[in-house]
């Protein structure tokens, strides 16, 4: 039932607008549009104003054909991309779509979009009952999953949502992390290294010696740390007074995270209480200040749950087996779920996404496609 030239077509148009983060104006004018044209009374949110884009998260509203009262579904994308995004060139050679190469291509999440369109086009055009539908296009997903975090939950009735959101076909991600951001500004005492360096007090000697104690990398099987930045110093000759550092950790376990955010700031805080320095006869430890800051919360939709019982009927249906894993990753759908909606990530054929090798096949979009049309017959 796909019509795959009408797919392709939706992709190029879709991979050629540059979308970046905060600039998702031509974007969300395109969708608006599109969306209208498909039957949907679309709404701006205006959560654009509240974190900086040219656009807010776009919310269609798609009401039930042929079908008796039945609750809403919701599917779910973003339409934002990371950098370099300006210029870019679709290119469909053998079946696949990548990108000119000086450019990401945007299937992360344009393959989602394209396909919840088709899939849309195809319901209508074949007359298929289905009951309520809401689209979910979300902005600024890439930086922190601002959209997500902002939007008007008050104008949504889902209770379940499908969120077109990683790699991989036939696949759904029914778990995935918490997080929390965490970032540290270690204060000690500068002075000049070469003519009176016990005079000062290494805000980066400190750093050094609480990240030598810190537990990062793999933790255990459900748990992860990281301290991706480091910022400060002056100069090779001053001891240097500041440093910011940023770091997060995450875990499928909420009291795994606590634990090892709290190890986290109590090496910042040993490292200062281990390097106190008398300094003209006086006692001078580094001011440690942390700031920790939860990014998203827990996903850990139940594996009998409803949306994804729906979604397992739907590969039945086509003859399909959709396997449900884990991941290691927050998205839109940690979002959904902390505001009581029972979302899945399902797997839109995207592959080496955040890159410039990034690529999709026309032929997984064309599956995934046919799923979304099976899920909404079903739903």
């Amino acid at each position: 039932m796909i019509n795959r030239q009408r797919l392709t077509d939706e992709f190029t148009r879709l991979a050629s607008i540059a979308s970046p983060s905060y600039r998702e104006g031509a974007i969300s004018r395109y969708l608006t549009k599109r969306l209208k044209e498909l039957g949907a009374d679309v709404q701006d949110d205006g959560a654009g104003a509240r974190v900086g884009s040219e656009s807010g998260n776009l919310i269609a509203f798609f009401p039930a054909q042929g079908k008796g009262a039945s609750a809403p579904l919701m599917l779910s994308v973003h339409m934002d991309t990371v950098e370099p995004a300006d210029g870019v060139q679709p290119l469909l050679q053998d079946g696949i779509f990548t990108s000119a190469g000086d450019t990401i291509l945007g299937s992360d999440d344009k393959a989602g979009i394209a396909e919840i369109l088709e899939a849309i086009e195809v319901v209508r055009e074949k007359k298929i009952p289905h009951g309520p539908l809401e689209v979910v296009v979300t902005v600024c997903e890439e930086v922190g999953l601002l959209g997500a975090k902002n939007l008007d939950y008050g104008r949504i009735r889902s209770r379940r949502a499908l969120a077109m959101d990683t790699s991989g076909v036939d696949l759904a991600i029914h778990r995935a992390p918490c997080a929390n951001k965490i970032r540290f500004e270690v204060r000690g005492q500068e002075a000049h290294a070469g003519i009176s360096p016990e005079k000062g007090l290494s805000a980066i000697e400190v750093c050094a010696l609480a990240i030598s104690r810190m537990h990062l990398g793999r933790i255990d099987e459900e748990t992860t740390a990281n301290i991706g930045t480091i910022h400060g110093g002056q100069a090779t000759n001053i001891v240097p007074r500041q440093v910011v550092l940023e770091g997060e950790a995450r875990s499928h376990n909420v009291e795994k995270l606590t634990r090892q955010t709290e190890h986290m700031v109590d090496c910042f805080k040993e490292a200062s209480r281990d390097l106190v320095r008398d300094i003209d006869g006086v006692r001078v430890a580094a001011a440690i200040h942390a700031e920790v800051v939860s990014d998203y919360p827990l996903m850990a939709v139940p594996r009998d749950a409803s949306i994804l019982k729906l979604l397992e009927s739907a590969g039945t249906a086509l003859g399909r087996k959709i396997e449900v894993k884990s991941a290691g990753g927050g998205s839109d759908a940690n979002i959904f779920n902390g505001q009581g909606i029972e979302t899945v990530i399902v797997g839109t054929g995207m592959s080496k996404v955040h890159s410039v090798e990034e690529f999709v096949r026309v032929d997984d979009m064309v599956r995934v496609s046919e799923l979304l049309v099976e899920v909404i017959r079903q739903a």
